[in-house]
């Protein structure tokens, strides 16, 4: 794919901490990362760790002030501006000589870009004058990455005032939006995560930054990250109405990708993305046709042409071949590798001793679990310091965690006030009701290990920044959670910044497991495993009680997904014969289940 120049990837958020300062470390050298900003503890410090790194007074912002929650993200994304900024004037001024970040920003690009081909020609020119020129060009065609944020849409906790009243616009996400709303950030993004959310959707339509120019420019621009074509439709219409226009859909695969994991009803990534490429000036115009009605009647004014709607894909990526095929096959403007940069310490915050058992892990360590406390599947990494602390508490006879941030608190079963279903409190709770149903064993042990495997994420997912910059997040709270992809188990060492990169264009490979299997064969075979799952559960009566048509269609779209890959020539080429193999296995199993479960050809 020729490219104009910079970069084709971008690295998703990770957790809370992990790429908390992500554009600290890698805004300069032309890519672009995510920032959570929900968890405002966690930017406070944040805030004192790098006013202190750059030598500046820190200023605390209490959380007795107003609207401290949205001040907190506004100061920390203006500091992190004002760093990386300084580091690209201090790149731009510095030598072309060996192992100088320059030459990094320039070696890094990808080689068919045409900035690449000019820093080429720049090093082979012999004549000084002519060299010197070639130099002076390339200072002005250095680009930092974009600053982006992330909100996952259903961490909108309320939030209440000192006399009990409920704050208007002062919920968790909407207090986190306002505050990027108001940063110094340009061209950048916010990506909203884990479906709609009216009340944030809606809050949008008065925030100014969000609105294109004359020169059809966005200031600030929306992404929504999306698991199917279907969804995308859905929320770019919601906003389009609002006079809002989505920027981009980042879609994400449901099963094969590190945290959360939203998964579709056994469509697959490869099907969903071959739909957006047929249907994406579809989706272009029918969004435009909306928003412009929308700005016309708001502003008097309209749109000749619709902007550019970008699409990006993230989950599972391993190789330069997936990463390549996906940008020319399904014409993909940037691929979001994740999981492998959590062992770029580079790139990534991530604390010594999660980084050791991320390169340790095996695929029996990396779990589809259900400790999330907001009863969604959750991509886990056994053995972590969260882990055998959850566990000692178990031991110990007091199960569930101290709940000191409570973004997760939505639980009313037993409480007026929400509660968080990982917390002390609430496990407390459950147990005694557990117990006095006088249910089977089995049953009982099973709804036990559900409740027990709650865990608390704000914290275990902050952790790591404040073990690394030796800050206190919460005092005698210290373990770490982390929440890798499966495909972490196909690196095993910690690289550079630079080797990753050279790994994502092919001019290197660090992969591990020589029997790792394609992007597509992963996350098929994640799916075939919990459509499994689901139908032992229904024949036990365990978990949530489904109609038959719903395992039948989901049956039929892993069906439909692979035929649909045994006809795209192109990839079975790049993939080769292992790739037809793997899909052979999986109809197998699919098989398999036909037979034990009839239902399934209905």
């Amino acid at each position: 794919m020729n490219s104009p120049g910079y970069h084709r990837f971008h690295i998703p958020v990770m957790g809370l901490a992990y790429t908390i300062d992500s554009p600290v470390k890698v805004a300069r050298f032309g890519i672009s990362s995510v920032i959570s900003i929900i968890e405002n503890r966690l930017i406070e410090m944040m805030r004192k760790h790098y006013y202190t790194f750059s030598g500046k007074d820190f200023f605390p912002i209490s959380s007795n002030e107003k609207d401290f929650r949205a001040r907190r993200v506004t100061d920390y994304l203006n500091l992190v501006n004002s760093i990386v900024e300084s580091q690209v004037q201090e790149l731009r001024r510095s030598a072309f000589e060996k192992g100088s970040e320059i030459v990094k920003y320039f070696e890094m690009l990808p080689d068919d870009s045409t900035v690449k081909q000019l820093y080429y020609k720049m090093t082979k020119t012999t004549n000084a004058a002519e060299r010197k020129k070639l130099e002076d060009h390339l200072r002005t065609q250095i680009r930092p990455g974009s600053i982006d944020v992330n909100i996952m849409t259903k961490t909108d906790r309320n939030n209440y005032g000192k006399n009990g009243e409920l704050l208007a616009e002062g919920s968790d996400a909407i207090a986190a939006l306002r505050g990027y709303e108001k940063s110094e950030l340009k061209n950048s993004s916010v990506i909203f995560s884990a479906g709609t959310n009216l009340r944030l959707f809606n809050y949008l339509e008065s925030c100014t930054s969000f609105q294109v120019n004359e020169d059809g420019i966005f200031a600030k621009k929306v992404v929504i990250k999306v698991s199917d074509y279907r969804s995308a439709l859905i929320q770019g219409k919601y906003l389009a109405k609002k006079g809002i226009w989505v920027s981009e859909f980042r879609i994400e695969s449901g099963l094969n990708c590190g945290g959360h994991a939203f998964a579709t009803d056994g469509y697959l990534l490869g099907p969903i993305l071959g739909e957006f490429t047929k249907k994406r000036q579809e989706l272009t115009n029918a969004l435009f046709d909306i928003y412009n009605k929308a700005l016309i009647e708001k502003h008097n004014r309209g749109l000749l042409y619709p902007p550019k709607i970008s699409l990006s894909v993230q989950g599972g990526i391993g190789t330069h071949i997936e990463d390549e095929f996906l940008h020319q096959y399904y014409k993909i403007d940037s691929t979001g590798w994740g999981t492998p940069f959590l062992l770029v310490p580079e790139a990534t915050t991530v604390d010594k001793e999660t980084m050791d058992l991320l390169c340790k892990a095996k695929e029996e360590d990396v779990i589809l679990s259900k400790n999330s406390p907001l009863g969604v599947r959750f991509h886990y990494l056994k053995g972590t310091s969260s882990e055998k602390e959850k566990l000692a508490r178990i031991s110990s006879g007091k199960p569930g965690s101290p709940c000191t941030e409570k973004h997760l608190a939505f639980n009313t079963e037993f409480t007026e006030e929400p509660i968080c279903t990982a917390s002390r409190k609430y496990q407390k709770l459950k147990i005694a009701q557990l117990q006095s149903l006088g249910l089977p064993e089995p049953v009982y042990e099973r709804q036990l290990s559900e409740i027990l495997d709650k865990e608390c994420l704000c914290i275990g997912l902050s952790n790591a920044a404040a073990i690394n910059y030796s800050q206190t997040m919460i005092k005698k709270l210290t373990a770490v959670t982390i929440c890798p992809g499966p495909n972490v188990v196909n690196f095993s060492q910690t690289v550079s910044l630079q080797t990753m990169v050279g790994h994502i264009y092919g001019r290197e490979n660090i992969i591990s497991n020589e029997g790792r299997p394609h992007m597509f064969i992963a996350e098929l075979n994640l799916y075939v495993s919990y459509l499994e799952e689901q139908l032992e559960d229904a024949a036990n009566e365990q978990g949530e009680a489904r109609p038959i048509k719903y395992y039948v269609s989901f049956y039929q779209n892993l069906r439909n997904g692979i035929s649909y890959y045994y006809n795209l020539p192109q990839l079975l080429h790049t993939a080769g014969d292992q790739f037809i193999l793997a899909l052979r296995i999986a109809e197998a199993k699919l098989d398999a289940l036909s037979v034990q479960y009839p239902l399934l050809e209905q």
